[in-house]
């Protein structure tokens, strides 16, 4: 997807630098149809500017979708800032993206992704209003993938009922790739539900914690080896493009439910998974426990209230996977068209003019 493609449509692309401090920044706006964009900030070392913009383009237009489904009053935006997180980022560099971020005049709200966190979102809300995801102690709602795992495991027992007719994963084996932030709660989650968890992650200080947490999680060595395992149900909680024409007939899990974004590698991979059998519970349905929190500290944040709303992921998936049924068609299918009419029911509002 390139900015003026066909299928692109988004309404803003922002290029941010700041030679002195070393940023590279695009920040996409998808759509303000419901409201202002809301997508975190991911920092990570592309191998191109052409995969940062397409990264920025692909998690954009996944927001506003997951925005929508959520039943939240924003649009679609997603920022990333092209560097190595462990070497570039510094406290210059965030400000600085900062000011960018704030020259928008609120067109889009950030918050933590892939190689940012609430330390970090403390710093760039320094110099704009316009960010969520900050430290408790700043007013903030803290960590966003508590409520992302939560707002995961709501769709995997959701998609559990639709397959086996029980909500509880007790008794089934669950993979987990990726035991980042979001991982590790979700890990959590499943072996109180009784589940057994096989998992796998590149950084070996992530895997160290699992066998220190939790030795009672199988390790395999990567995604490659996951996929090929006796489990039930798959969970794609790092990168995107987890699912692509090689991976899928090699899946042996016949439920895929996870919190990574833009986890089918292109359009028509959710036909190969219909084609297969195994049930695709589409990302941006059961990964917006996070944005529902963030959004939830705009208007000053109560973790329960946050909490409940995500709950409402259960019945969200339970909606599509019926209606996917009912329609003879991929969930995916059925998430995009909820989505869609969505933003075309309550942004057609916005032709209404209120006095100034």
């Amino acid at each position: 997807m390139t900015v003026f493609s066909v299928e692109s449509g988004h309404e803003q692309v922002v290029f941010c630098h700041d030679k002195p401090t070393g940023l590279r920044a695009i920040i996409a706006i998808y759509s303000t149809a419901l409201g202002p964009g809301l997508g975190g900030t991911r920092f990570y070392p592309y191998a191109s500017e052409a995969d940062a913009v397409h990264d920025a383009l692909e998690l954009s237009r996944s927001m506003a979708y997951k925005n929508a489904l959520a039943g939240l009053d924003h649009g679609g935006g997603k920022a990333v800032i092209w560097g190595d997180p462990d070497k570039d980022k510094s406290e210059p560099l965030l400000r600085a993206y900062g000011r960018f971020v704030e020259s928008l005049g609120g067109r889009y709200y950030t918050a933590c992704d892939v190689g940012t966190y609430v330390r970090d979102m403390d710093v760039v809300a320094r110099e704009t209003r316009y960010v969520t995801g900050r430290s408790e102690v700043n007013g903030g709602a803290g960590d966003s993938s508590v409520l992302t795992a939560y707002g995961v495991y709501q769709g995997m027992r959701a998609a559990a009922e639709h397959r086996w007719g029980t909500t509880s994963l007790r008794g089934r084996a669950v993979g987990v790739a990726g035991l980042g932030k979001v991982g590790k709660h979700l890990t959590r989650h499943l072996l109180d539900d009784g589940a057994t968890v096989v998992a796998t992650d590149v950084s070996e200080r992530a895997n160290t914690w699992a066998r220190e947490t939790h030795p009672e999680v199988t390790l395999v060595a990567d995604a490659d080896a996951l996929i090929r395992e006796p489990i039930d149900v798959y969970a794609p909680c790092a990168l995107g493009g987890a699912l692509d024409d090689d991976t899928v007939p090699a899946l042996r899990a016949t439920v895929v439910a996870g919190a990574a974004n833009n986890q089918l590698a292109h359009p028509g991979v959710e036909k190969l998974l219909a084609e297969r059998g195994v049930l695709y519970v589409p990302d941006y349905v059961v990964n917006s426990g996070g944005v529902i929190q963030v959004a939830d500290e705009i208007h000053g944040f109560n973790f329960e209230r946050a909490k409940l709303r995500a709950s409402g992921i259960f019945e969200t998936t339970r909606q599509i996977l019926r209606l996917a049924d009912a329609d003879g068609i991929p969930p995916a299918v059925a998430a995009d068209r909820v989505a869609e009419r969505r933003m075309a029911d309550v942004g057609r509002l916005r032709s209404i003019l209120l006095p100034r």
